[in-house]
Formats: C-alpha cells, structure tokens, sequence
C-alpha cells in the first residue's frame, strides 16, 4: 500500500472547513499528510480531527489570495475545493452573482495553481492537483449559469495545465462530485419535488457523502497515481451513466 502513502507530503486543502474540503483534509491526513486546512473562516475543527495539520485564512474573494503561499515552503499537493454557487433565473441573473462566483471557482483556482506550479518548478520537484470540478462541467443544471460557467472552465483548465505540466512533474487531475449533501446542495434537498427527482436520478439510490469524495483525491494526491493527467473522475453514485 506504499503506493497510496502520503507520508512526508505537505498538502494544502482550500474551502477545508467544511462539507467536501473537510472530508478531503482529514483523508489526506489519514493517508499520512500534514494538512494545511485553508478557509475564509476558521478550519479548526478539521485540523482538530487530523493528526498532523494548521489552520490558513484565505478568502478566495480575492483570486490572487493564494500567491504569497508557496514561496515560504514545501507544498506537495494542492487541492482547489473553494467554490460558491448563487442560483436565480437567467433572465434576472445579476453581474455581482456572476462575478462573484468566477472569481471565487474558477480565476482564484486558475491563479493558485499558477502560484503552486511556479514553486514545483522552480525548484524541478513533484506536484499533485486536485481541482473539485462538478457534474455541471458537463451538463447545464438548472439556475445556476455562473457555476455551470465556472465548472465548465474548471474542466477545461485541468486538461491545459496538464497538457504543460505533466511532463515537468506536476499531475493535474479533477474530482467531479454528484450530488453530494453540503451546504451547496441545501437548496435542493429542501425542495421535496426537486429531491425526489435527484434521487431518482442517481443509480445508488442516495445523495452522496463528503466522505465518498476523500478517497479519491487520496488517490489522485498518492504516487498511485502518477500517470493519470488531465482527467476528471466523476463520483457521482452513477449520476453521469444513467
């Protein structure tokens, strides 16, 4: 199980404090990784379920709010989980809503995993990233154009970057969540029609847990995994095969 040992790896984990970044922190770190648990609020209770791991501001309203991180030290892996979701209709869909969400989920992630890949190359080592990509980057959703905008770009980023880097040293990969119950996906639940109808959807018979994700980005993180580039694996409960 070597293979899948995160042992002596620093990570970093965007949007950790919780829901889906939790879950992949506290993965990361049960596979042997010292976690740094980044949110715009307190990731203390995450870092209090992980053995070896500390606590990060970043609030990705900012894009650029990563670009100091890497330059102080050692960061082998980054997973991009930060994201946002406004819903309306499109005819009354707003700029502020529009703006806000690319630039939290998809031009932060762009300009950290600049800011990341810059440090692994200056210094010829190893990378892993791992963007939270969504079933929206493949299909249109429902009232919510800036996400499926931003998930889309998130798909297309993944494979550019691993089009330039994967020769270097630095694995690129995505994780595409199904319907999975956080605070993203509150709306829905809430809504008994729109519920059933997920679930009727979705061939394992459930909305998926944060924790059905970790193992994942444990194994895009892992040496396992260092001829996967460009890919995006979709866990989704068999949401994408129906």
């Amino acid at each position: 199980m070597i293979s899948f040992s995160l042992e002596g790896k620093t990570a970093l984990v965007t949007g950790a404090n919780t829901g889906i970044g939790q879950a992949i922190a506290v993965g990361l770190g049960g596979a042997g990784a010292h976690v740094i648990c980044a949110g715009r609020s307190s990731c203390n209770e995450t870092v209090g379920m992980i053995d070896s791991a500390e606590s990060l501001r970043l609030d990705f309203a900012d894009p650029m709010a990563a670009r100091e991180v890497f330059g102080g030290r050692i960061i082998d892996i980054l997973v991009n989980n930060a994201g946002i979701i406004r819903r309306a209709d499109s005819v009354e869909f707003g700029e502020a809503d529009w703006d806000d969400v690319i630039d939290v989920n998809l031009k932060a992630l762009f300009f950290t995993c600049q800011a990341f890949g810059k440090a692994v190359l200056a210094r010829e080592g190893r990378g892993k990233i791992v963007n939270i990509a969504s079933l929206l980057s493949f299909q249109g959703g429902i009232r919510v154009p800036s996400y499926t905008a931003s998930k889309h770009g998130v798909a297309g980023l993944t494979k550019l970057l691993a089009n330039e880097w994967a020769a270097q040293g630095i694995n690129v990969n995505a994780i595409a969540p199904g319907y999975i119950a956080t605070a993203n996906t509150e709306a829905l639940r809430n809504d008994p029609a729109r519920n059933q109808a997920i679930l009727d959807r979705i061939p394992a018979g459930r909305w998926g847990r944060p924790e059905d994700i970790a193992g994942t980005a444990v194994f895009l993180a892992s040496p396992a995994a260092d001829y996967i580039d460009g890919a995006i694996f979709n866990v989704d409960g068999g949401w994408l095969a129906r």
